[in-house]
């Protein structure tokens, strides 16, 4: 482990240790000891990972061709868990050690459901024991967390202290929304606000949730409060074999439209369609409102979603009801399985 984080490891662990009067007062020396253990073993576990896509990766234009953040190792084997979408399109994966060895890596699954990525390293890490999933099931908003990012190049990684802020559902103006995610706050402060598949542990140092977006809005809809949404790995223990047998889950495995859209005020927007995606070629534009999906209204991204993925079969037609300007229209697409459109890292 790096010096650096050898020196911070009492003074955060303290500050979990600490997060009330009362807890603290009641804390015996061997187990604060025990929890800096813990929770050292966890940050040793804590990687860096460094992705080159394609030089013709369709995700690069939202992506970028190269992208950094972090993972954490979760099987005996080096099976290293972190969110999918670095690993999309992926032609070279890295990943750095503690210890500041860097290794060649490949992919082993993308979810598109939950947005889980798992990699393995291609030489045996040395001296890294998996760490143990936990459950947020029993969170409370308040319960003091710890947030860690992996090293890079020219970073050592970081700790940073955090609280639960709020459990509830999430939707993603990219098609994505899951039922339950975790929200903290303050952010977690990585070098250059990188903090894409942060792992999140609690002061056990069991791993609670993967760190996917910086958001404005952690305590409330309504409500401006920086922080951060992670996904809960509540979500990956029922696939994970799944996703090392077969690459993805079978619920990754749905319509694909190609937009970006946000809900305000009971209306979904069109803010963005993706090139030579469906909803490109059936005319969607920027600006433009989904007002319904087969004839059912839809008014939150939930909603919207929901509908959508309601069929059998991922390239099925849907029937969207949209304003364009002042006209309502009724536009048929042709959806597509998002995979199939997306060119499979080596090892998927």
């Amino acid at each position: 482990m790096r010096l650096l984080n050898r020196c911070l490891f009492p003074l955060v662990c303290a500050s979990v240790l600490c997060g009330t009067a009362a807890h603290a007062a009641t804390v015996q020396p061997a187990a604060a000891q025990a929890m800096i253990d813990a929770l050292s073993r966890a940050n040793a576990a804590v990687v860096g990972v460094r992705v080159s896509a394609s030089a013709d990766a369709r995700s690069a234009e939202t992506l970028g061709q190269r992208r950094s953040g972090s993972g954490v190792v979760i099987g005996k084997d080096g099976l290293i868990l972190t969110i999918g979408y670095l690993l999309l399109e992926a032609e070279q994966i890295e990943i750095v050690t503690q210890d500041n060895k860097t290794l060649p890596a490949r992919a082993v699954a993308y979810d598109l459901a939950t947005g889980f990525g798992l990699l393995r390293p291609l030489l045996p890490l040395r001296n890294v024991s998996a760490v143990t999933l936990g459950s947020s099931q029993a969170l409370e908003p308040g319960e003091p967390l710890m947030a860690m990012t992996g090293p890079q190049a020219n970073d050592d990684g970081d700790v940073s202290m955090t609280r639960l802020v709020s459990k509830r559902a999430f939707s993603g103006n990219w098609e994505y929304h899951i039922d339950s995610a975790l929200f903290t706050s303050p952010p977690v402060l990585a070098s250059g606000g990188n903090h894409s598949g942060a792992p999140l542990f609690n002061s056990k140092g069991e791993l609670l949730g993967i760190g996917s977006l910086f958001v404005s809005n952690a305590a409330d809809d309504n409500v401006r409060l920086p922080g951060n949404m992670f996904v809960p790995v509540d979500l990956l223990r029922p696939i994970l074999a799944e996703l090392q047998q077969s690459g993805t889950s079978f619920k990754s495995r749905r319509p694909w439209l190609g937009l970006t859209s946000n809900d305000q005020g009971g209306r979904v927007q069109i803010m963005r369609v993706s090139k030579d995606s469906p909803a490109q070629l059936a005319g969607l534009e920027a600006g433009n409102v989904v007002l319904a999906v087969d004839g059912d209204t839809v008014a939150t991204l939930e909603a919207f979603y929901k509908k959508l993925w309601d069929r059998a079969a991922p390239d099925t037609e849907v029937r969207l009801t949209v304003l364009q300007g002042v006209e309502v229209k009724t536009i048929v697409l042709k959806a597509q399985d998002r995979l199939l459109t997306l060119k499979k890292p080596s090892g998927i």
